[in-house]
Formats: C-alpha cells, structure tokens, sequence
C-alpha cells in the first residue's frame, strides 16, 4: 500500500459545532472516495455523527488541506485504488456493522435468534416470564429463573410461555429457556425439574453451578436422540453451559459419560443404539463462560477466562471432531457497551447479561430492590454462603450496601462449623438469631422448615432426624432461602436481611448512564438496556477499526450515550 503523509493543514473550526476532530497528521492512503450529491463534513460532531450510524460506512478523507467525513459516492480500496489520482484520498474507512453481525451466526441460526445476546437465569423468578417473553419478541433469548421455585410454579411458567410465545410462521415457539441448576443436597429435585421439562416439552435449558455431570442432566440431553436421513445425529435439547472452571467445562465439550448412559439404557430410559449416538455428540455445543458475576461465582477475570475456553473448545472440537462447532460466550461484568464490544472482540460467540436485568421493569423482584441496585457502585460487593450448597461452603456475589443479609450469612455458618447441633449454640447467639434472624424460637422455626422440605424433599426430614447438624443446616439454610424471597417481595420489616445477588457489572452500568434517561429505574426494560449494549458495541468496535488504522478518535467516540429504542432503530438503519 502507497505511503502518503497525510495534511497537517488546520480543520475548519467555523462555530462551535465546527471543533476541530483530532485526526492523526500521519498514516495511509487507504484508497479514493468518487463524490456523493454533498461534499466532506468536517468537525467532531461530523465524525461522532458518522460513528453513530452504525448502518453506513464511516468515510473519513482529505479535502483542500482538511480531514473530513464523506457520505455515499463511491470507496475504492487497495494499492491500485491509492495511486487514482481522481477523487479524494481515503486515509479511513470502516464498513457498516450492524448489532444482528456481532457474535457468532451459528449460535444465532441454532437458536433462531436475531441478536447474539443472552438474558441468565437468575434464580426464584427473578428472570421473569415477562423477562423471557420481551426477549424473544426481540429477537434475543432469555431462561426464566426456575431454580429455588416449586414444581408447581415452574410448571405454571412453562405453560405461560408455551401459550404466549407461539411463533406466527407456525415454527412452534419463539425462542425461550429455563434454568436447570445442580442440586447436590437435593438431588430428587434435580431430576423432577428435568422430568418436567421433558414431559412438557422444553427444549434449551440453561445448566448452572454443576461440579460435576449428573444422571438427570445427561438423561435431558440425550432423550429423543435420533438420526435424520442423511445419518446425522438429531438432539431435540439443547444445554448452554454456564461455568468457570474449565475441568467442569471439558465434562460439557465432551460427549455423556458412558457410565451414566449405560444406567440410562439399563433403567430403560435409551436404547443401545441412543447411548451409541450419543459417543457423537457433546453434552453442550455452547458455554457460557462466567467470569466476575452476581450470584454463584468464581470472581474469575474475564480477560483471563474467556480465552482459555475458547483454546479448550477449539481442542475439544479437535479431539472429537463434531458435526456441528462447538461456541463460547461471555458472561460476568457485560453491562456497558464497551465490555460488550470487547467480549465480541475475543471471540464470544454471544453475551449474557444478569444483574443488570435484575435492575428492569420486567424482573420479578421487588422496586425497592430496584432502587438498591441504582444506587449501588462496582465496590458495593461481598460473598456470602449460598443457601443451596450451604454445607459445603460455597458462597454466592451480593449487593452489601443497604442490607446486613451477608453478614448475618457469614455467621450462620460460622455457627455451622463450630457447633455439632442447634443445642451447641452458646445461650447468648442462640438469642440473637432467634431474635434478629428467624423471629421466632428454634422450634417454631424448625416447623416451618420442616413442613418446607416434608413436601419438596422428604429425604432431607429423615436425614435432619438422624443427624443433628443436618437439622441445623437445613434451618439456616431457610433463613437464606428466605432472605431473597423477602428481596423479591419487598417485604419491608425484612430489608435488613435482602439477599440480592449482584456483581460489579450493576456499578459499571449505573456510572455509564448517568445524567442519562435509564439513570432513572423505572426507564429501564430488558429491551432497552439489551439494544443499547449491542448497537453501541458496533459503534465502539468501528471506532477500534479507525484507530488501529492510525487515526485519532476525539474521546467522545469512547463512550456510546444510552439512547431510546426507536434512535438505535434509526442509527442501524441502512441506507
């Protein structure tokens, strides 16, 4: 490519709109720009403008000893292009990049999604049917938050959208999921919530917080496995993957183990042939890699996790050489367009947001919650235990300003280490918890608990009555059981106990719009917030492109200012 110094010529700086953009004085011509019906526009507001309308390329060219912005006419690119010497140099170019290109198409066509962009599940109904619904109109995917709730309201969810979603080109249902989440204490639920979802027809799920590969989750991926007429291997369901540790994520790139498929044969559950198929296939051919997040979480990097999956999908795809490539996302601090834009620049095949959704309209938690979370900054953190490994120590991201839930967690199981029973709490913190946390004496509070798990998991009742320290982790377990409920409902006598879960990625978002519209909580819905992130993500990704072709962005094209629905429609319109 012809080297050309590019003019140092002033920019015309007439009127305050007319500012001079910082253009780099040096670089290539990249090519010639043939005229349009209008000549260059020059200033920042030109070139902001132009970075904006993600729908139309960004022209940047010299004119009579200036840097301009060109519109339509004719770009011609390439060594043969730069020696024209008809038009105008082209010292910047960079093409229309609309947010339905971002992320990967396979990942879309799979799932029937306009946008690469994913709604998590976020535990007790907090990802709402109307969640799920506003995403899917949207051409976005979103998993109800199914985990922590009864069968029965499960099941009333399933059918809800089964109802609403119909597609109108009669292809069955507009994209939708649920949440399929480990129970390690509590497998019997584990496998009725997969006994739901098959009997009713629920074909993606999302698989959170295993350690380890179960019999029920393998049984949902591999029931009704067929092969087509050409051959292939047909799965009717679908796992996206959401882990942290890349052991568990090679157990989800590699196919069912063959021990649990051999169970599923014996039980009669698959045939021969089925566990033989499924040697074919992968539990998953999506993951989502969770980094730094609200709720269960690893705090894991980003920067650091993302790309080591993609290197552990890219062996695995080796190792097994799949039919179909196996795909990547981010999840984890994705709440402002510019983590957006980078995580589609390491190669995530798609973004899932949470605790931002959290903060939405549609979410099924409290508005008090809702205030809580735009008040809060990215250090307004801390981890506490998680109320469904509880024993094992596991602990979950919540919001620390405002509520003393994680604390009083903190102590609960501070309490459960040292004591072998309820009767092994000193007099003095047996008073406290009976006083602050559970209001109520243990044995009142023991009976509600154990009318709790007599209808969701007898087996834990026959347990707690073997074994005293079994009775004191089911009991404090229902205070934090309790403890997101309280946050959901708003419950105001208990806003001293809200368990909410969140990351740093509510405190990036709230900094990024404020003095903007969706400052305010009850400006923001799913839609909003999701377009705002992908169509700036294609903005910020085209200023990368012109600055990696030498040219100096002012920093106002850093930052992509939230705007309504119906102007990010505007911008990505082609034209």
């Amino acid at each position: 490519m012809t080297m050309d110094p590019v003019d140092t010529s002033p920019i015309s700086t007439q009127g305050a709109d007319s500012a001079p953009a910082p253009i780099d004085r040096t670089g290539c011509i990249l090519g010639r720009w043939h005229g349009g019906e209008s000549p260059p526009e020059f200033g920042r507001p030109a070139l902001q403008a132009a970075l904006d309308r993600i729908g139309h390329p960004v022209q940047i060219v010299r004119a009579n000893g200036e840097i301009g912005i060109a519109r339509g006419g004719l770009a011609t690119l390439g060594e043969t292009a730069s020696l024209d010497q008809t038009g105008l140099p082209l010292v910047g170019y960079a093409p229309a990049l609309l947010p339905e290109q971002l992320g990967d198409p396979g990942f879309r066509d799979a799932h029937r999604l306009r946008y690469a962009y994913v709604a998590g599940a976020m535990a007790n109904g907090i990802t709402s049917v109307e969640i799920v619904e506003a995403m899917a109109r949207a051409g976005m995917v979103g998993f109800f938050g199914s985990a922590g709730l009864p069968l029965e309201r499960v099941r009333d969810a399933i059918t809800h959208l089964q109802a609403s979603l119909r597609d109108p080109n009669g292809r069955g249902h507009l994209p939708y999921g649920f949440n399929l989440i480990h129970s390690p204490h509590e497998p019997r639920t584990e496998a009725a919530t997969v006994d739901l979802y098959l009997a009713l027809g629920v074909g993606l799920v999302s698989a959170s917080a295993y350690l380890d590969l179960t019999p029920p989750v393998v049984k949902y991926r591999v029931a009704g496995i067929h092969r087509d007429t050409q051959g292939a291997v047909v799965t009717p369901n679908k796992i996206i993957a959401k882990v942290s540790r890349t052991e568990v994520a090679r157990k989800f790139f590699a196919p069912p183990p063959q021990a649990i498929l051999q169970d599923l044969v014996n039980q009669k559950v698959i045939t021969q042939d089925q566990a033989q198929m499924a040697s074919e296939i992968p539990m998953a051919e999506d993951l989502t890699a969770e980094a730094d997040s609200g709720g269960h979480t690893d705090n894991r990097s980003a920067l650091v996790l993302l790309p080591t999956m993609l290197a552990l999908a890219d062996e695995m795809q080796t190792t097994h050489d799949y039919r179909q490539p196996l795909r990547v996302g981010a999840a984890g601090g994705i709440a402002t367009p510019d983590s957006t834009a980078a995580a589609f620049a390491m190669g995530a095949a798609y973004v899932l947001t949470g605790t931002i959704n959290q903060a939405c309209l549609e979410s099924g938690t409290s508005d008090t919650v809702r205030e809580m979370l735009a008040r809060a900054s990215q250090a307004d953190v801390t981890m506490a235990p998680a109320a469904d490994m509880f024993e094992m120590g596991v602990k979950v991201q919540v919001l620390k300003w405002g509520t003393m839930f994680a604390v009083r967690a903190r102590k609960l199981y501070d309490l459960y280490r040292t004591c072998a029973s309820l009767a092994d709490i000193p007099a003095a913190q047996r008073a406290a918890l009976e006083r602050d946390y559970f209001r109520s004496s243990f044995a009142e509070a023991w009976s509600k608990t154990r009318d709790y798990f007599a209808s969701r998991d007898p087996e834990q009742i026959a347990r707690a009555e073997r074994e005293p320290k079994h009775e004191m982790a089911l009991l404090f377990r229902s205070y934090l059981g309790q403890s997101s409920n309280w946050a959901n409902s708003g419950e105001p006598s208990r806003r001293a106990d809200y368990q909410i879960w969140w990351g740093p990625a509510m405190g990036a978002f709230n900094q990024w719009v404020r003095g903007a519209f969706l400052e305010a909580p009850d400006r923001r819905d799913v839609v909003t917030v999701g377009m705002n992130l992908m169509v700036g993500a294609a903005a910020l990704t085209r200023a990368g492109w012109l600055r990696a072709q030498g040219i100096a962005l002012p920093p106002s094209a850093r930052r992509f200012v939230p705007r309504e629905c119906a102007e990010l429609a505007s911008l990505a319109a082609r034209g």
